[in-house]
């Protein structure tokens, strides 16, 4: 997400040249076409300091410059440093607790009744970060008594950032990274790396064998083509607009199976208008509608019930 700390606009970073409203809007139209990325121009000042990295590193003289080299063809792969740069990956394992007790008391249990009766289980951690969202999720699935390696459980992990993604991969953090970790937990299932970092750790097999990690831009085309029984989509959607955000329920709706979760970032919601697809059972916790296209809350408003 982008991070909304306001930082300084103090001296000119580049030292010749100051971001005018003409390249804001053009750097800001770009973040939205490639990721949906809605940046108001209070950011401004955020965007200069971050962008005026990218000028030194490409030796750039001016932020016309650097937005002729994004607006072209050949300024692909800038495109995706532009993005990754105007986006923040702050994470920890089992962020936001209260999804991971409701996937432990009522989630993971219906999912180890469906794969020991044969059939497969899908979780996608969308807009994974460093790794510690799909980590800890294959965690909470190792401690369920009933897991066996033999089951058909899957999780899928995506990120538009490649950077973050490989980090995710290797899966070594510091001791910093490992703080929501219980002592129980960290000698379980993590390990003291031997890369000779000291105070690293890494995660061990049973959990990484879970995961898949994949590049992935949620704007573009999705190769998957099952469906998935969990979605975690956290701290992904906040600085999307609405219309974007519509879009990308509706696409989360048509690759969910029945009841499927959708697991949202403390300051995420879908709205109302929007509640005929996704309906909310917690605290930013939601289920595919038995009945999509019918909204669940407004039905309880009129007939004067409450879940």
């Amino acid at each position: 997400m982008i991070d909304n700390t306001r930082e300084a606009l103090a001296s000119d970073p580049v030292g010749k040249s100051m971001l005018d409203a003409q390249a804001f809007k053009m750097i800001a139209e770009i973040a939205h076409r490639e990721a949906g990325l809605a940046i108001s121009p209070n950011k401004a000042a955020m965007v200069h300091t971050r962008v005026a990295r990218r000028l030194r590193a490409l030796r750039m003289n001016s932020y016309a410059e650097y937005c002729a080299l994004i607006d072209s063809p050949a300024g692909k792969e800038e495109r995706r440093a532009l993005i990754s740069i105007l986006t923040t990956n702050v994470s920890s394992f089992f962020r936001e607790s209260h999804h991971f007790d409701r996937m432990r008391d009522e989630v993971i249990p219906n999912l180890m009744t469906k794969a020991r009766s044969g059939r497969p289980v899908r979780i996608w951690s969308a807009g994974c970060s460093n790794g510690q969202e799909p980590y800890s999720i294959a965690i909470a699935l190792l401690e369920d008594p009933r897991f066996q390696t033999a089951l058909d459980i899957k999780i899928l992990a995506t990120d538009i950032n490649p950077d973050v993604l490989e980090f995710a991969r290797i899966g070594v953090y510091d001791s910093s990274m490992v703080s929501g970790l219980s002592p129980g937990r960290r000698k379980r299932f993590l390990a003291e790396s031997n890369d000779g970092s000291a105070g690293a750790w890494r995660v061990k097999e049973p959990a990484r064998n879970l995961i898949s990690f994949r590049q992935l831009n949620l704007l573009d085309t999705w190769p998957m083509k099952g469906k998935f029984d969990v979605i975690f989509c956290r701290n992904v959607v906040i600085y999307f607009d609405q219309a974007t955000q519509r879009k990308l329920w509706q696409r989360f709706g048509r690759i969910m199976v029945d009841g499927a979760w959708l697991f949202l970032g403390h300051s995420e919601r879908i709205s109302e208008d929007d509640l005929d697809i996704l309906s909310p059972v917690g605290m930013t916790t939601y289920r595919l509608c038995a009945q999509p296209g019918r909204n669940h809350t407004r039905e309880r408003m009129k007939s004067g019930s409450s879940r």
